[in-house]
C-alpha cells in the first residue's frame, strides 16, 4: 500500500545581525519558536555580513551604522536571492524611505510586536516588501500625494484610498470619510490591489512610498 506523504516545506532561514548580541540572541530565541523559521546565524555588526549566503532572510540593526556602506556589503557579498530586512529604534519616515531608495526589502521598528516581526519576514520569503505601518503613516500625514508617471492606471479616487490605506483605515472607516459604502470600498480595494500588484494591506504603504504617491 503507497502512502503520499507530502514533503513539509523547508523553514525559512533567518540571519541576525545585531551590535547587542544579546538583544540578538533574545530575538534569535523568539523567532525559533516558530516551526517555520530557522535561525542559522547571530552576529554582530557588519563583521558577519559575508557570511549571510544561506539566508533567505537577513534581519539587521541599522541604527548606529553606515547605512549605504552596509546595504551595498550585503548586496556585494549575498546571494542575490536573499531579502534584507531593517530594524531601527527611528520612526523617520525619510529614513525608510531612503532604505527603501537602497534596495532593503523591510523596514520594522524594534519596538514592534514578535508578531509584526514574523509578519515582516514572512511577507519577504513570499517575494513582497514591508514597512512599518506607523512609519508609513507618519510619512504620508506629513506629505500630501504627488501625481506620476508610475500611478498613470489609478483613478483619483483610487489614490485616495490607497492613501487611507497606507494610514490604517478599515475599508468601513474609508467609506465613512469618502462618504461610500463599504462594499463599494472593498471592491475598490480589490481593484487597487490587482492593479498594483498586492496582495495584502501592509504592502500598500511600500507601493505609497516607491511609487511617488509621496514627494
Amino acid at each position: 500500500m503507497e502512502m503520499n506523504l507530502e514533503a513539509s516545506p523547508a523553514p525559512l532561514r533567518v540571519i541576525i545581525i545585531e551590535k547587542e548580541l544579546l538583544f540578538g540572541r533574545a530575538v534569535a530565541h523568539v523567532l525559533s519558536a516558530d516551526p517555520s523559521l530557522k535561525v542559522v546565524g547571530v552576529a554582530a555588526g557588519r563583521d558577519a555580513i559575508t557570511s549571510t549566503a544561506n539566508a533567505d532572510v537577513v534581519v539587521i540593526d541599522i541604527d548606529n551604522e553606515d547605512i549605504d556602506e552596509v546595504v551595498g556589503s550585503l548586496k556585494r557579498n549575498s546571494d542575490s536571492n536573499v531579502r534584507i530586512c531593517a530594524m531601527s529604534a527611528h520612526t523617520q519616515g525619510e529614513l525608510m524611505q531612503h532604505c527603501l531608495g537602497l534596495g532593503i526589502d523591510a523596514y520594522i521598528v524594534k519596538d514592534s510586536s514578535l508578531q509584526e516581526l514574523l509578519t515582516a519576514i514572512k511577507t519577504l520569503a513570499a517575494g513582497s516588501s514591508y514597512v512599518d505601518p506607523r512609519v508609513a503613516a507618519s510619512l504620508l500625514r506629513r506629505r500630501g500625494p504627488t501625481h506620476t508617471r508610475s500611478t498613470s492606471e489609478l483613478s483619483p479616487r483610487e489614490r485616495d484610498i490607497i492613501r487611507l490605506i497606507a494610514l490604517g483605515y478599515s475599508n468601513r472607516e474609508i467609506g465613512r470619510r469618502l462618504i461610500l459604502a463599504e462594499k463599494t470600498i472593498k471592491n475598490h480595494v480589490s481593484h487597487i490591489f490587482a492593479k498594483i500588484h498586492c496582495t495584502a494591506r501592509s504592502q500598500v504603504a511600500v507601493y505609497a512610498v516607491r511609487s511617488g504617491l509621496v514627494a
